[in-house]
């Protein structure tokens, strides 16, 4: 099983703009963001915290809809592009 990096809040709100997904509301420490083929998620911002694995999976699984192995290539291209 691929392991998850370890993400912040801030991180993952970043890369799911990179993805496509759009904030729509924030409420407190929560962003809610909707992708323009109707996926919903929401993801909290807590300083510096890093997102919790199990949290990170339900995203990525049900609200992404992606694999692991999908999201962990995403991600490592979002990383490479961040760096140019």
């Amino acid at each position: 099983m691929p392991k998850l990096p370890a993400v912040d809040g801030k991180e993952l709100l970043k890369f799911l703009e990179y993805l496509g997904f759009r904030p729509i509301r924030k409420k407190g420490s929560h962003v809610r963001l909707r992708a323009n083929d109707g996926r919903v998620t929401t993801v909290p911002i807590h300083g510096t915290k890093t997102i919790p694995k199990g949290l990170l999976r339900k995203i990525v699984r049900e609200d992404l809809e992606l694999s692991l192995e999908e999201f962990l290539e995403q991600y490592s291209r979002y990383k490479g592009k961040k760096k140019s």
